[in-house]
């Protein structure tokens, strides 16, 4: 048994001023037997960078001491700060799992030491099978959990992980959004978030059937790029968003740099292509969408005998709806796939309402001018 007095007297005198104060109060509260208080200023404790490296000691001496008293889910915070210092993946491992058996009965907490344990399992043992299958047990647990906690953060971090790594871009930037979106940021270094979005960024313009871009664009991560030398993604993010051929042509100095992108130039082509449709069916008014071929060649600068080629595939993915007209080198498209509006497609929306505010206005008056020619008929 861990002597926990001569801890907390060595600790207090080895301590800063400030800290020292901290660890006063961690012993009022101990011996006070306050538990969900000691449990809140432990998780701030255990931050501080002077005690990163006696982490794995403070819990062995200390907190294993009284850790069947505290929330099975902030055990597991705890928990998992500490593994962090730990240098042995075996060690990590045997840690975690100790700690599952004990908080096994919380299913929060359940999940997170599963995803712990897929964490190590994943970067030090590189074993994907296993953490396919703890990912899809932790899916169907989480399913019965309400609301959004820290495990579905650290869950989908896994997931992302796995994702990159097998190289599956879709699903990665699916899994990557769900992690930022429960995730604040600045619980994140610099670092982390440019490497979020950089991830993100090349999985979004790589990945099969990724047509939406304004939920990537909108969001603060991609702030991160500023200054730095991939700062150009964000330019191509839009690039693409707006579907604008030219410019992803003139950007090609640039984004040719990256190796995945510039192997992949063909599928790039062919998808801001498919952009570019959907965005000309987007901003026309839904009265004006019969669109020569003519017309979308200019726009993506194919030959015109490819033009019908392209609109079958939009069509075929669900893009767009409607048909194409054969003889008259025409498309009739009726409907364009939603999507997260940036600024400037907002714009464009903001004045198709109001033309068509205003044609309902036109319509009314015309009602109001003829009404009694039709009621004297």
């Amino acid at each position: 048994m861990p002597d926990t007095n001569k801890f907390l007297i060595d600790i207090k005198a080895s301590s800063s001023p400030e800290l020292s104060t901290k660890w006063a109060k961690v012993e009022e509260l101990y011996n006070k037997k306050l538990w969900h208080q000691l449990t809140k200023l432990l998780q701030q404790l255990i931050k501080e960078p002077s005690l990163q490296e006696k982490l794995v000691h403070i819990y062995s001496e200390f907190i294993s001491d009284f850790e069947s008293r505290l929330d099975p889910l902030s055990l597991v915070l705890i928990a998992q700060i500490i593994m962090e210092r730990m240098t042995s993946p075996e060690e990590a491992l045997t840690f975690i799992e100790n700690i599952e058996e004990k908080t096994k009965m919380n299913k929060e907490a359940q999940v997170l030491c599963r995803v712990l344990v897929g964490k190590v399992k994943l970067h030090k043992h590189n074993e994907l099978k296993q953490v396919k299958d703890i990912i899809e047990k932790a899916e169907k647990i989480l399913d019965e959990v309400d609301g959004v906690s820290p495990v579905h953060s650290q869950f989908y971090l896994l997931c992302s992980d796995l994702y990159r790594i097998e190289g599956k871009h879709r699903e990665f930037y699916s899994s990557s959004l769900k992690y930022l979106g429960c995730t604040d940021l600045e619980d994140l270094s610099q670092k982390e978030q440019a490497d979020q979005a950089f991830f993100l960024s090349l999985a979004a313009i790589l990945g099969d059937k990724v047509y939406n871009f304004g939920e990537l664009l909108a969001h603060k991560v991609l702030d991160s790029l500023k200054g730095t030398e991939n700062a150009w993604l964000t330019d191509l993010l839009f690039v693409f968003n707006s579907g604008d051929v030219a410019k992803f042509r003139a950007m090609k100095p640039q984004w040719s740099t990256q190796p995945d992108l510039a192997k992949n130039e063909q599928k790039l082509f062919e998808k801001v292509c498919l952009l570019c449709l959907m965005e000309m069916t987007f901003r026309r008014e839904a009265t004006e969408r019969h669109i020569a071929f003519s017309e979308i060649a200019k726009e993506t600068t194919l030959p015109v005998e490819q033009i019908e080629l392209l609109v079958m595939k939009a069509l075929s993915q669900g893009l767009v709806k409607g048909r194409i007209d054969e003889v008259d080198q025409r498309v009739m498209l009726t409907w364009v796939q939603p999507r997260v509006l940036d600024r400037q497609q907002l714009a464009t929306m903001s004045n198709k309402i109001g033309s068509w505010c205003q044609s309902v206005q036109d319509m009314e008056m015309m009602i109001e001018n003829k009404a009694g020619e039709i009621l004297t008929y």
